[in-house]
């Protein structure tokens, strides 16, 4: 079978935003000016997903951080559709907003002005897997490789979810071009699994805990295959990061605060769960906790880069420069 056609957006396996824009709006704006309450206080605003991974932000406002580095922040929630996300930065609406790899790296392919400036969670195997492959019992698919020839299910095409879906199968010995991918709701992904509607579907988060309690049977172990692939980052515009370093930089001290606070307080992520999304307290409850992490992995990242061009879900391939803040915690694999 022959691959879809990409899609030109991509999205986060737990649907954190994603930025493809024109490029042309990559140019308008200033995005540069800092605004103050009356008394000098820095003001920022911060566009969040509309799905998981915000937490932190939540979290160094209700412990006092943000307040702490001399910061008044708003947090707001991003466009369903994101693609409006990164316009926001770029013309000041917001100073920082959400996104994951294949997001963020489509922007920067464009030339867009944009640079990550912190990370929020990274995939590891410090945690169990909260995505993944998923096949109906009793399957002929019992890996990755198995997959050519065969459809596959996804959320969004073109995204990080289809590039860890081609990533693994070439990881496995299999050939990517030869994996069909077709775009579903993310509701119907289990049922389309088990129906047979598709040979295997990629779930995440909720959704991927409730096909295996349904029976479907998981293959691998998701993202955490490829531990360190960024899942959410804070990104913002280039031009308010030159101009406003001393701010930006407390406000990446603060959220690098609530991140170490997060991981230590899992009953503090659930609290913000339970307000801020819709998903059920018993699933809340019963969800692996999410390890949070400030550090972006710059050798993954060139990775996903590589072969997310190989794979044509790039148009070209970013160097560094055109990718992180001069402040952003940045590691190498190995550091």
């Amino acid at each position: 079978m022959s691959k879809s056609t990409r899609s030109p957006w991509g999205r986060l396996s737990v649907a954190v935003v994603t930025l493809v824009v024109a490029a042309p709006l990559a140019a308008c704006g200033s995005g540069a000016a800092e605004t103050t309450t009356s008394d000098g206080t820095p003001k920022i605003t911060v566009l969040r997903s509309n799905g998981a991974l915000f937490e932190p932000l939540y979290i160094a406002q209700q412990q006092g951080y943000f307040k702490d580095a001399g910061l008044d922040v708003t947090i707001k929630t991003g466009a369903q559709d994101t693609s409006q996300n990164a316009p926001s930065v770029l013309n000041g609406e917001a100073q920082f907003a959400m996104t994951d790899s294949s997001g963020f790296l489509k922007g920067a392919a464009k030339n867009m002005p944009i640079r990550i400036a912190t990370g929020l969670v990274s995939a590891t195997t410090k945690t169990e897997p909260t995505d993944g492959l998923l096949v109906k019992k009793g399957s002929s698919i019992t890996s990755f490789s198995d997959l050519e020839g065969k459809t596959v299910g996804l959320s969004a095409l073109g995204g990080t979810i289809q590039f860890i879906v081609e990533y693994l199968v070439e990881k496995d010995g299999g050939d990517p071009s030869k994996v069909k991918f077709v775009s579903l709701p993310t509701t119907s992904l289990n049922d389309a699994a088990g129906s047979g509607k598709t040979d295997a579907v990629y779930s995440f988060g909720a959704f991927y805990a409730a096909g295996k309690q349904a029976g479907l049977t998981s293959i691998g172990s998701g993202m955490n295959d490829l531990p360190g692939i960024t899942q959410g980052v804070l990104f913002a515009s280039e031009k308010y990061l030159s101009a406003n370093p001393g701010t930006a930089k407390k406000f990446i001290d603060a959220v690098a605060k609530a991140l170490t606070y997060a991981d230590a307080h899992p009953d503090a992520v659930r609290a913000v769960d339970k307000k801020y999304t819709q998903l059920s307290a018993d699933y809340i409850e019963k969800a692996p906790a999410t390890y949070y992490d400030k550090d972006v992995n710059t050798t993954v990242m060139r990775t996903v880069i590589t072969k997310m061009h190989d794979y044509g879900l790039l148009t070209s391939e970013p160097k560094d420069s055109a990718i992180y803040w001069d402040k952003a915690p940045t590691v190498t694999s190995g550091s």
